[in-house]
């Protein structure tokens, strides 16, 4: 799926739709096949035992299928999480970043779904799996 927004015009979309998440993401790698973003954990970020909470990698996830998407169908601000399914597999390390790898799945006119796996950084074994359904809003005809 060819993109419409490379990462440096996506990453200030989001911040430009999305201002209360400045400085909590970055793109690593976005591609026709790849998105990689990092959650760049801070002390916010963390759970009693100082791994990464839950929410901050559901937020993670969530921003990479939203990114995923409209780097595939263009500026859309209003596309909406419609389904996310998270299996948390292992404890994050600690003081380590979170990196998720999105791939869409499955691009179509009404709906976007993607697989994202989160890792520790330099790690090998993901530390959760999310499949998020986004529903896309209508498109207008050209003319």
């Amino acid at each position: 799926m060819a993109l419409k927004i490379e990462a440096e015009e996506m990453a200030g979309f989001l911040s430009e739709v999305f201002p209360q998440v400045e400085g909590m993401f970055g793109i690593d790698r976005l591609d026709d096949e790849l998105l990689v973003m990092r959650l760049f954990a801070d002390e916010r970020h963390l759970r009693p035992g100082g791994t990464v909470s839950g929410p901050a990698m559901f937020s993670l996830a969530d921003v990479a299928a939203y990114v995923a998407t409209m780097a595939r169908i263009g500026r859309e601000a209003l596309a909406v999480t419609t389904n996310c399914a998270i299996d948390f597999m292992r404890k994050p390390e600690a003081g380590a970043d979170v990196l998720a790898e999105c791939r869409v799945l499955k691009l179509g006119r009404s709906l976007s779904v993607c697989d994202v796996l989160l890792f520790s950084e330099g790690k090998p074994e993901p530390v959760a799996r999310a499949s998020l359904t986004y529903s896309l809003p209508p498109r207008r005809a050209a003319g």
